[in-house]
């Protein structure tokens, strides 16, 4: 073997460009140095903890396989502290959170708390006051965690009278109109709608086009013998889903906003004031319903999942779908087959929604999403405290955010790796910087469950023919009445 001697003085200098370089890197924000600096606290707050075992429970979203597959990992690694962690449906979540937290058996340590439903545990006193408890606890407050940094989705986890948080977002998403661009731009089929149609094929901007557009696919998919439908729809028949695709997507996209109530005078029904029964609100539930004969065979068992699934196997031309699902649809080959061909556009709206989301008088559609809470009866408090800081830290942001499309912290939206995954995703991450402010979650309604128990079966029997949209609307507005008349003789309303 021939050996190859650089002469001293080259030595030298490599040396000392080599030591530059390790200077310059410890200069990068998240780099070297500040990653020491940043696990070394952790470590050190962690040591009483050392040990402890964190029992957690979570749907199982994107964002939430996230946690399970790499911080749970990492959290473990420089704390000491271990962590068994649940990721089950929407219903498992529900029911054994629910339970643990009504019994005060202090099972889980944090759970999974939706924002729509934020009020209706506060009114059971089920979560502890995040503020509050770093204010009490300063040796537990992480230099490398604020909540200044977390955009405005924050302030769905907020006591609206005291401003204090109950939750750390772990992600926030909007639910966008999504097409498949290959068949949107294939020029065969542009003439052949154009012809039939009158108008150039495009995204839909109105309900009539949608419409047009769900018919048309539907009929090339049986002229084809392709397994092509023209829309999605979450409309399952034994799940509150359809309440939710109904309330949260449709009905503010026609104008209908907070589920069609008055919050001045607490009424749903015309009569007394409200809009759940309103003319507008029955145009839209039979838009929605009548778009069932464009849909896949199983859109009547069709839930968040289901509705996710489909359009990645290709049988929808367009549909409403939640943006942690776009990402892996739009780049993940092994779950999708429509990686590389989809779109994303805003709702579409009747004439005077986006006015009204500007002003602050409405909102366009839906901002979903959920944060971790601690039960008040946790056996753990202080170490989940560590827990929900480490995941709320802006270092752990932007992979978690390429990965799960989910966005807490707005500054990772000028990351390169997530602008290049904005091309990926059909522009995703720019709707969501630009639009996020016009879209809304669930009103702040300590009755949401109630409500939603009342109406669902309505909608489901709409779903199946038993009922007209106006019948259903106009009973249901009727009980939901009844229900806030009530509620306001004990006090829980104003």
């Amino acid at each position: 073997m021939k050996y190859f001697q650089l002469p001293t003085v080259h030595v030298v200098s490599l040396t000392i460009m080599l030591f530059v370089f390790s200077l310059v890197l410890c200069l990068i924000p998240g780099v070297s140095v500040r990653a020491e600096q940043s696990s070394v606290w952790w470590s050190e707050a962690a040591k009483p903890y050392q040990g402890t075992v964190l029992r957690g429970i979570s749907e199982n979203t994107p964002a939430s396989q996230y946690i399970a597959r790499v911080l749970v990992k990492k959290f473990e690694m420089e704390t000491g502290i271990k962590v068994e962690f649940e990721t089950v449906s929407w219903e498992d979540m529900y029911d054994k959170s629910i339970k643990d937290m009504a019994t005060q058996a202090g099972l889980y340590d944090f759970v999974f708390v939706e924002q729509d439903i934020l009020s209706v545990y506060l009114t059971q006193n089920y979560l502890l006051n995040l503020s509050l408890m770093l204010k009490d606890t300063p040796e537990l407050a992480s230099p490398h965690f604020s909540f200044q940094r977390f955009n405005s989705f924050l302030n769905y986890f907020r006591e609206p009278k005291t401003g204090d948080i109950y939750g750390v977002p772990i992600e926030a998403f909007l639910k966008v109109y999504a097409y498949r661009k290959d068949l949107f731009d294939e020029p065969g089929i542009q003439n052949t709608f154009h012809e039939v149609y009158g108008y150039p094929l495009a995204p839909a901007t109105t309900f009539a086009q949608y419409r047009d557009i769900a018919e048309f696919f539907t009929n090339w998919g049986k002229q084809h013998q392709m397994p092509l439908w023209g829309t999605t729809l979450q409309a399952s028949i034994e799940h509150i889903a359809s309440f939710y695709e109904f309330f949260e997507t449709i009905a503010p996209s026609f104008g209908v906003y907070n589920w069609g109530i008055n919050m001045n005078t607490w009424t749903a029904s015309v009569k007394n004031g409200g809009a759940l029964n309103s003319n507008r609100a029955k145009e839209a539930l039979t838009f929605w319903v009548n778009l069932l004969q464009f849909s896949p065979p199983g859109a009547t068992g069709s839930t968040w999942y289901e509705v996710a699934a489909t359009f990645a196997a290709g049988q929808a031309a367009q549909g409403w779908i939640y943006g942690e699902n776009i990402v892996w649809i739009a780049t993940d080959p092994r779950r999708s087959q429509v990686v590389g061909k989809v779109g994303v556009a805003l709702p579409l709206l009747y004439e005077g929604v986006l006015e009204d989301a500007t002003a602050g008088r409405g909102y366009i559609g839906y901002y979903d999403g959920g944060a971790f809470g601690i039960p008040s009866a946790s056996k753990q408090k202080e170490a989940s405290l560590l827990w929900l800081q480490y995941v709320g830290q802006e270092s752990v942001q932007r992979d978690w955010s390429v990965q799960a499309g989910r966005i807490v912290q707005n500054s990772v939206l000028d990351d390169p790796q997530i602008q290049a995954y904005d091309l990926k995703t059909g522009g995703y991450f720019s709707l969501f910087r630009n639009y996020s402010r016009l879209f809304a979650g669930a009103p702040y309604f300590p009755f949401h469950a109630s409500m939603r128990e009342i109406v669902t079966p309505y909608i489901h029997q709409v779903i199946q023919g038993q009922m007209t949209p106006g019948d259903a609307l106009d009973e249901a507005a009727t009980r939901v009445d009844q229900l806030l008349s009530r509620l306001q003789k004990k006090g829980v309303l104003p």
